[in-house]
Parts: structure tokens; C-alpha cells; sequence
């Protein structure tokens, strides 16, 4: 029986649309959605098939194209970002490739912030080189930089905001209004933040990326990644996804449009977390530096509290002795993984340097912030206290004076 007085979605807020918006369920009024595990999909006629393939009217087809499962993903994204249309891919960095190579082509140039993950950089520097596609790095924080950089062969801006690992800070509405006057899309990688904590789009970027392995999925699950954004540009990611294949599987999509539904719940969990462990540990004898955005003491903490709710679930910190001091403090951590995700449950130890950044050469690690003592704390959704006192009991052997 229809509700006599159903909800305008006009009065609720995106977090509860991003609950509430499901695909089609079956005859038996399931509550959760199904989970629609078939590589393929029929037809009703040779015009049905006909009318889907020529995209004349709407329907499913092959899941490596869509399926009600990732369809409903998207929509749930779309709601929390802003966008206007998007889709997911297999993997964070599948969803990255994918949105720049369908936007560049040979003889193309990319303005990008210095400060990116380990894998994107090798995109623009090792791959995108190789079919034509140039690329200049800037400052991620200098937006005179920013429009230095760009030449009549721009088509595109790219930028991480937090960067990974060193939570550099760009301002997003100055580079979209930036990219706006020059008629170039602004990508933003969202990851770290997440929509609940910074929405880009709104903000003026064109579309935004995301590793739905991190905080999206948050318990270390699946892989995933998504593209959100302006429909046009979507369309040509959406092209080049289905002709050259990163589907995200149906099982990973469910999982992953279940987890949006405690999305903001996490993320307010994981961001005190962070906050209280980083004012504990700012100033620590065995620290050289603590990072956080929402600190007085990070560069940009205006910059972050105008363009973030929150100040993210990642933590850096800098151990006196280099190298020495940060593997004393890896290997004598009790409950902390060590692992190279992060946006987890739990909270995860990572030593950019010796995994995640390990092929980057030492001037392009400094360049950007990695020292050798640097430690990237994805602070998870465990008691602060606990957390505390295990990374205290590892600083407790670090040398105070900065020797190894």
C-alpha cells in the first residue's frame, strides 16, 4: 500500500538520503537491498536489446556496465558529494587512472599539487609520460602557483586536500574559481576527507575521486573506488570504464553502500579520536613534530576549519632519531597495526617512507614532507586512552636527544 504522505526529499538531509536511497527490492519487501550477483542481465525483445545498447532508454545490461548494486552506490554518493552523476571502479587508484585518462590525451598537460600518494605520482610521472601527457607539480598550498603553472595545453587541475601522508592543505574555492576562469576541471582526490568531513564540489571542483577502500568501506574489507561529478566529464570516465573494464564487483558495492549508512557516525568517532590524540602527544620529548589539521599549530588550521567540518581521522608524526626512531616506535607498538591502509576501525601504523612513498627518491620524499621519522597515524574508532597509552609506552624507548 503507498505511503499517503510520502517524504520530500527536499527536507532531509543528505546523510539520511544516503540511508534511505535504495535500488528496486524483489516481491519480498526485503529491508536491506539484495544483492544482485549475475554477470548479465535479459532483454524483453530484439528492441529492448536494440534500445538499451543505443542507450535510447534506461535499464541494465552487463554488470561489467552497471548493476542495480553499484547503480545504488552511486546514487548514494552522488547525495553526499553533491554531484550530478558518478561511478565506481574496482580500486582507489583504478577510479584516479581512470579520471584523468579520460579526460587527457597526447600533447595534454596536468597542473598537480606535489604532495600525492606513492601511486598517483608514478601515473604522472612514470605512465601518463609515456602516451604524451606532461605534467608539472606545484605547490598544493600556492594557488598563484597553481595559475603560474597552467599553459594553453591544461586540461586539467589535480589536487589531494589533505595530501597523503603530510595533510598539506589546498584551498579548494580559490581553485575552483580558478579552474572555472580557465575553463579547465578541477579533480579533487577526497579520500582523506570523506564527504561527511569536506565537499569539493560545492567548493568548485568538477569532479572528485575516491579510495572507497578507506573510510567508505572503514573496516578493511573490499576494495573500491569511486568518480563523482559533472555529468559530462563523468560520461567520458563512464566510456573509458566500460571499454576498458575496472568494474567493481556487485558483493563489493553492496558492502560498500551498506557501510555509507555509518559513514558520518564513524567519521565524527574518528576525527575526536584524532584531535585528542594529537594535542596529547604535540610536544612530546620524543617528537620532532605533530600534524593535524585542526591543530594551531598546522600552517593552514584557518584554511581547514573554513573548508572542513572536521579535522579528518589522520594523524603525522615526526620521531626524533629518523629512521632508527620511527622503526623503534613501529616495531613496539602493541595494539596498532601496522599496515599500509588506513580509514579503518582500527587504528593503523604506517612508515611512508619504507612502504607507501618507497619509490619516490629521497629529494621528491623531502620535497613533500616525508622524512625518514615521519609515521602516518590512521587513527581508528578505539578508546582514545588505549591508543595513548600504547604509542607512549613505544615513544618510551625513542632517544630524547635525537640520536639513532
Amino acid at each position: 500500500m503507498p505511503d499517503p504522505r510520502p517524504l520530500d526529499p527536499a527536507t532531509l538531509h543528505p546523510e539520511t538520503l544516503a540511508i534511505r536511497t535504495q535500488a528496486a527490492v524483489s516481491g519480498f519487501r526485503e529491508h536491506a537491498v539484495p544483492l544482485y550477483l549475475t554477470s548479465s542481465f535479459r532483454f524483453d525483445d530484439a528492441e529492448h536489446a536494440r534500445a538499451l545498447f543505443a542507450e535510447e532508454v534506461e535499464g541494465q545490461v552487463y554488470s561489467r556496465y552497471a548493476n542495480p548494486n553499484t547503480d545504488e552506490l552511486v546514487d548514494k554518493l552522488c547525495l553526499l558529494e553533491g554531484g550530478e552523476d558518478g561511478i565506481v571502479t574496482a580500486s582507489g587508484m583504478s577510479a584516479v587512472f581512470t579520471a584523468i585518462a579520460a579526460l587527457v590525451k597526447a600533447g595534454d598537460h596536468v597542473v598537480s599539487s606535489r604532495a600525492l600518494f606513492g601511486s598517483t605520482h608514478q601515473l604522472f610521472t612514470k605512465v601518463f609520460p609515456r602516451w604524451g601527457v606532461a605534467s608539472t607539480y606545484v605547490d598544493g598550498a600556492d594557488t598563484a602557483a597553481w595559475a603560474a603553472a597552467i599553459t594553453p595545453a591544461t586540461r586539467l587541475l589535480y589536487v589531494e586536500s589533505p595530501s597523503n601522508p603530510g595533510l598539506e592543505l589546498a584551498d579548494l574555492a580559490a581553485l575552483g574559481a580558478l579552474a572555472a576562469a580557465r575553463g579547465i576541471p578541477l579533480l579533487v582526490d577526497n579520500c582523506f576527507a570523506t564527504p561527511v568531513v569536506q565537499r569539493p564540489i560545492p567548493l568548485g571542483a568538477s569532479l572528485v575521486i575516491h579510495s572507497a577502500t578507506k573510510y567508505i568501506d572503514g573496516q578493511g574489507r573490499v576494495l573500491g573506488g569511486a568518480i563523482i561529478g559533472r555529468r559530462d566529464l563523468v560520461a567520458e570516465c563512464r566510456f573509458l570504464a566500460r571499454h576498458s573494464g575496472p568494474a567493481l564487483s556487485a558483493f563489493n558495492a553492496w558492502l560498500l553502500s551498506k557501510s555509507l549508512e555509518t559513514l558520518p557516525v564513524r567519521m565524527e568517532r574518528h576525527c575526536a579520536n584524532a584531535l585528542a590524540l594529537a594535542r596529547h602527544f604535540e610536544g612530546h620529548p620524543a617528537l620532532e613534530a605533530v600534524r593535524y589539521p585542526f591543530l594551531p599549530s598546522h600552517p593552514q588550521e584557518a584554511l581547514a576549519r573554513r573548508q572542513m567540518a572536521m579535522g579528518g581521522g589522520i594523524v603525522t608524526l615526526t620521531v626524533r632519531g629518523g629512521m632508527a626512531g620511527a622503526r623503534h616506535v613501529v616495531d613496539h607498538v602493541r595494539l596498532l597495526s601496522l599496515s599500509a591502509n588506513l580509514g579503518d576501525t582500527r587504528t593503523i601504523l604506517t612508515h611512508p617512507a619504507s612502504t607507501t612513498h618507497s619509490k619516490l627518491s629521497p629529494s621528491e620524499r623531502a620535497a613533500v614532507g616525508i622524512g625518514d621519522g615521519l609515521l602516518r597515524l590512521s587513527v581508528g574508532l578505539e578508546h582514545v586512552d588505549d591508543l595513548i597509552a600504547d604509542l607512549d609506552g613505544a615513544l618510551a624507548g625513542v632517544p630524547r636527544d635525537g640520536g639513532a
